[in-house]
């Protein structure tokens, strides 16, 4: 990276703006556009001087491209790091750049809640019938058989099951957990998970509503935590494992199934993704950037998509580092 290149980036009030977007989060490249209020083009341009400086990084994915800090990358350059700083020390000493800032998150914060609001939608439409349209892309028994084996014959403990849906994982691992938290966001699915684990003693087994990026529980609440299909809705999937690891014991563990990355973009609008699945290495990165060390995935290939199942543990070392 050269210091006359990577300075001549950041020479551009709309660049900084984009630099302290990214300070937190991956973004779509439209999402920025959007918040910025100008031309996906011209935001392109922006975008593609501060790759070339080495400040950002994209990834495609489907027809959608993502961006994001090289500051928040493992391998991240030196100065990445200490511009990023910079700039939230700019921000702090300057009204203006501050008020344009905070502007901008909270624009991003409004067209992520609408399609929020969209997804919660399709959630209470579609809940009667959530499994078997889960079933349209994958062999819920195969998966399922495949996630116990993965799971070994170790106790499950304290299990939260994340975006629980119709209950079906809590009602799959009832016997196997000293206890299950079922939390979904969607009431709809709450009352259908209700009626569908009645049948399971209360002191086993307590449905929550709750979103997954802001857990309503203590740290190290939990012995496993479960993602079954749910990353693939997250704006930010980062974010959700970040309060995964939060609420997760050192030594626990973590299982997420998912799709493996495909091409299948009616999904987004159809229903309702937010991510059109995970490559091996991009969610090896996400496990590590929020303390979990990954086994090898488990994939699953009888189905229209290729189902991926991820076991990692949590990382005594990271646990205290953060305490």
């Amino acid at each position: 990276m050269r210091t006359e290149s990577l300075f001549r980036a950041l020479a551009d009030p709309t660049r900084l703006r984009i630099m302290r977007l990214l300070g937190s989060m991956e973004l779509a490249v439209g999402e920025v556009a959007q918040v910025l209020g100008q031309s996906q083009p011209r935001v392109s341009r922006h975008i593609g001087i501060l790759c070339d400086a080495g400040l950002a990084e994209r990834r495609r994915e489907g027809s959608w491209v993502f961006l994001r800090a090289c500051a928040n990358s493992s391998e991240a350059p030196p100065l990445s790091a200490s511009i990023a700083g910079l700039l939230v020390e700019a921000e702090a000493a300057d009204p203006q750049f501050a008020q344009e800032c905070e502007q901008d998150r909270r624009k991003l914060a409004e067209i992520r809640q609408h399609r929020e609001s969209e997804a919660q939608a399709y959630f209470s439409e579609h809940a009667h019938d959530w499994d078997e349209l889960r079933r349209l892309h994958s062999s819920d028994e195969a998966v399922e058989k495949a996630l116990a084996r993965a799971l070994g014959d170790e106790a499950l403990g304290r299990l939260l099951d994340i975006g629980t849906g119709t209950g079906r994982m809590a009602e799959l691992f009832a016997e196997r957990a000293e206890r299950i938290v079922a939390l979904d966001k969607s009431l709809a699915m709450l009352r259908i998970a209700r009626a569908k684990l009645q049948h399971l003693p209360t002191e086993r087994v307590e449905l929550v509503q709750g979103d997954f990026t802001s857990l309503p529980f203590a740290p190290a609440s939990f012995d496993t935590v479960l993602f079954h299909q749910v990353l693939h809705f997250a704006q930010a999937p980062s974010a959700a494992l970040a309060e995964a690891a939060r609420v997760t014991r050192e030594g626990g563990r973590i299982a997420i199934v998912d799709f493996a990355a495909h091409q299948r973009e009616e999904l987004r609008d159809r229903h309702a993704h937010a991510r059109l699945g995970f490559e091996d290495h991009q969610m090896a990165q996400l496990l590590a950037e929020n303390g979990f060390e990954a086994g090898v995935p488990v994939a699953l290939e009888d189905g229209e998509l290729v189902v991926k199942i991820w076991i990692a543990q949590r990382s005594a070392q990271d646990r205290k580092a953060v305490s």
